[in-house]
């Protein structure tokens, strides 16, 4: 399993009222929001956001694989600790791994991957990563593994 060692990169969470159920407990579903809140934050941390903001660049880019296992449960106002990296960069995708942790404790209650492919807005189909992209990651995350095929 992962541990807080493996990231750079983290963001905290404060769970909201609207993310529980009646007894508290963080609804699962909610997780993979904060997956897309930190695959979001890391983008802006790392330099990566359009200057104009997201969306504006005719990039597009989807999620085409989230994975999450439960580890334990959040409630009501409790503050997560979320660790985000690009594990891996391919031709067109990348993956992020994730890990959610209890801030007080550190007590790790949601781990996960998710894949994100970059698609070309006008055929709908897979583009290639520019190296700009790959460079910045590594700048970063220097064990960022490069899969790519030549």
């Amino acid at each position: 399993m992962l541990n807080t060692d493996d990231f750079r990169h983290k963001t905290t969470v404060t769970v909201r009222f609207h993310e529980v159920d009646m007894l508290g407990v963080c609804n699962n579903a909610v997780y993979i929001n904060y997956f897309e809140h930190a695959r979001l934050q890391y983008i802006k941390d790392i330099g990566m956001m359009p200057k104009e903001g997201i969306f504006t660049d005719g990039f597009v880019y989807f999620m085409v694989r989230n994975e999450i296992n439960y580890r334990g449960h959040s409630y009501y106002d409790e503050e997560l600790d979320i660790y985000t990296r690009i594990s891996y960069i391919k031709n067109s995708s990348y993956g992020f791994d994730h890990l959610i942790v209890r801030k007080k404790t550190g007590e790790a209650i949601v781990d996960g991957k998710g894949v994100v492919a970059r698609v070309d807005p006008h055929s709908g189909k897979s583009t290639l990563l520019s190296d700009e992209f790959i460079s910045t990651v590594l700048a970063y995350d220097k064990d960022v593994q490069i899969l790519r095929n030549k």
